[in-house]
C-alpha cells in the first residue's frame, strides 16, 4: 500500500479498462464473472444472469448442486462446456469451471449510496479509491469494505482498476452486495461528500495521527486509500479533512493497500460499536 497506512456513476460500469488482466467481455452489454463463490452470490443477489456454464467433468458436488438449484430458481439456463472453452473465454482466470455470463457491471450515482446510507440508519461509511491499479487488492477492499457493511465503494473512472473477473473472483462475491460509484474526478466526489456531512479521512504513512486517536472515526466518514508505493495524489491529500496511520510496531514499514484498507475499516466499524460477532 502506500505505506503504513497510505492507502456518478451509471448503471452499466465497465468499459474495456483491465479486460486483458483477467478475462474479457462477450459483448460490451455482457460481462464474464468467474469461479464457485462470486457466481453462487451474483445468484443469490438477484443478479442479471443470463446463462450459467459449467466445465463438463465438473462434479456433481454440494457446491455445484446449489448452482444449478439458484440457476433454476432464477430461471437461468444451465449448459455444459468444456474446461479448455472456458479458459479460452476467461483468458486464463481461475474459473473453478464455474462461469456466469451477466450483465455490464452495475453503478450507481453517489446520491443513491447516501440515500442507502439513510434508509439504513447507519452515518454512511464509505471506501474510496486513489489510483489503485492491482485487480487483486481493488477485490480484497471490496469484500473488507463488504464485509464491515460499508454502504459503497467509489471508484476513478481513469488511472485505476476497473471491475474485471479477476476483480469479482478476488472480491469472492461481494461485489454482488456492494453499491459501486465510478466517480470522474476523485477530488469533486469527496467536495460533494463533505457538503453532505460526510468527512473523508485518508490513509497516509507518514500522517501524525493514528486512526484510532482522530477525532472523526465515530464520523460519517470516506476511508481513502492511495496507491501502492505512491499513496495519495497531491490534490486527493489536500482534500481529505483528515490524514491517518496505522501504528507500526515492526521493521516492516509499510502494509499492502488491501490489507491496510481491512484493518482500518475494522477500526472505523469498531469505534461505531456495531461489529458483528465473529
Amino acid at each position: 500500500m502506500t505505506s503504513a497506512a497510505g492507502a456518478g456513476g451509471s448503471r452499466g460500469r465497465g468499459g474495456d479498462r483491465g479486460q486483458g488482466s483477467g478475462g474479457r467481455r462477450e459483448r460490451d452489454d455482457q460481462r464474464l464473472v468467474g469461479g464457485v463463490h462470486p457466481v453462487r452470490e451474483l445468484l443469490r443477489a438477484g443478479g442479471d444472469v443470463h446463462r450459467l456454464l459449467l466445465a463438463t467433468g465438473r462434479g456433481d458436488d454440494r457446491s455445484t448442486e446449489e448452482l444449478i438449484a439458484l440457476a433454476g430458481a432464477a430461471g437461468v439456463p444451465v449448459t455444459r462446456v468444456e474446461r479448455d472453452e472456458l479458459d479460452r473465454r476467461t483468458d486464463g482466470l481461475t474459473h473453478q469451471g464455474v462461469v456466469a455470463v451477466a450483465g455490464a457491471f452495475p453503478t450507481v450515482t453517489l446520491d443513491a449510496v447516501l440515500e442507502g446510507a439513510d434508509r439504513s440508519g447507519e452515518a454512511p461509511l464509505l471506501v474510496a479509491l486513489d489510483g489503485v491499479t492491482d485487480p487483486h487488492n481493488l477485490g480484497s477492499i471490496a469484500r473488507s469494505a463488504e464485509a464491515v457493511g460499508a454502504h459503497g465503494l467509489l471508484l476513478p473512472g481513469r488511472r485505476a482498476a476497473g471491475i474485471t473477473p479477476t476483480v469479482e473472483k478476488a472480491a469472492a462475491g461481494a461485489l454482488a452486495y456492494l453499491p459501486v460509484v465510478e466517480v470522474g474526478n476523485l477530488v469533486r466526489a469527496l467536495a460533494r461528500l463533505a457538503e453532505a456531512g460526510v468527512w473523508s479521512l485518508g490513509l497516509d504513512g507518514g500522517a501524525e495521527v493514528a486512526l484510532a486517536d482522530h477525532p472523526l472515526v465515530g464520523e460519517p466518514c470516506v476511508l481513502v486509500i492511495g496507491a501502492e508505493g505512491a499513496g495519495l495524489a497531491r490534490l486527493t491529500r489536500e482534500r481529505c479533512d483528515g490524514l491517518v496511520r496505522l501504528p507500526m510496531q515492526g521493521r516492516i514499514a509499510s502494509l499492502n493497500a488491501s490489507v491496510a484498507a481491512g484493518i482500518a475499516l475494522y477500526e472505523l466499524r469498531r469505534q461505531r460499536g456495531q461489529a458483528s460477532p465473529a
